[in-house]
């Protein structure tokens, strides 16, 4: 395979990973409401990227030998999931601040990180039916989403604080419409 064809499959790719990391971004700008350190913004990258790279990568294996219909199972299980991680913290917003139920550390850092990469379980699937380079594909994917993810959680510190109590609910809210945006689509 030459240069100018493993250009043209890289290219797609990126535009692709970046598109799956903009939703990265977009929860992660919700997720970022809640009063997070720098610590744990930089934890978060860090496992979405990851999650990024296992989620496709098993998407991608099980595209080889499973069919396509896995794809909508995945978008149901990950609207469902933001719905209710959405909902709690709507909920946990009017609570005290000690009461708070939805914290992206330890398992429901894991949750997040599992609900924001099954969109591109879902890509794997697609991916490893046409073949796709398996290496360049999960590395992307894992790279644009750890970045946009900290991009969105940085800037949504810098609206948490301009927005105060508030921050946390339409946090809440983001991850909400994004769950419904998954199970009703329009």
């Amino acid at each position: 395979m030459g240069l100018s064809e493993i250009i043209g499959e890289v290219i797609p790719l990126a535009i692709m990973a970046m598109a799956l990391g903009m939703d990265a971004f977009s929860l992660g700008l919700g997720m970022g409401m809640l009063r997070l350190r720098l610590k744990q913004v930089f934890y978060i990258g860090i496992t979405i990227g990851f999650f990024h790279v296992i989620m496709p990568l098993l998407g991608i294996v099980l595209g080889r030998y499973i069919s396509y219909h896995f794809s909508g199972i995945a978008t149901y299980i990950g609207g469902f999931l933001l719905l209710i991680l959405g909902l709690q913290m709507v909920i946990s917003s009017f609570k005290s601040e000690n009461d708070t139920f939805v914290t992206p550390i330890g398992f429901g850092l894991i949750v997040f990180a599992l609900t924001v990469s099954l969109d591109s379980f879902s890509v794997g699937l697609s991916l490893g039916i046409f073949g796709a380079r398996t290496a360049v594909t999960i590395m992307l994917f894992g790279f644009f989403s750890m970045v946009l993810t900290w991009a969105g959680l940085l800037l949504g510190r810098k609206v948490q604080t301009w927005l105060g109590s508030y921050g946390e609910a339409l946090g809440g809210s983001i991850l909400f419409a994004f769950g419904l945006k998954l199970l009703l689509p329009i």
